[in-house]
């Protein structure tokens, strides 16, 4: 799945838009490394986020096309 809809599917990011411009202005990384929009997220890879000042960390646990929201938790982990 690509990495801006997982994200919004996660509800990590509310908009899918909004996860599209947080990925292009550099501000996502996978498993330590800059990811765009479209790259390929599978089970266990490691999330980076930031924002602002603050960043959070998540390890990617499932991978689904649609969730309900108490289903989203479980998508991932926080670390």
């Amino acid at each position: 799945m690509r990495l801006d809809k997982f994200l919004k599917v996660s509800r990590l990011i509310k908009r899918r838009t909004v996860a599209n411009e947080a990925c292009d202005a550099g501000r996502v990384l996978v498993n330590g490394k800059t990811a765009k929009a479209g790259l390929n997220v599978k089970s266990g890879d490691i999330l980076e986020i930031q924002f602002g000042n603050k960043t959070v960390k998540v390890e990617v646990l499932d991978v689904k096309d649609t969730a309900k929201k108490e289903e989203a938790k479980e998508l991932f982990r926080y670390l």
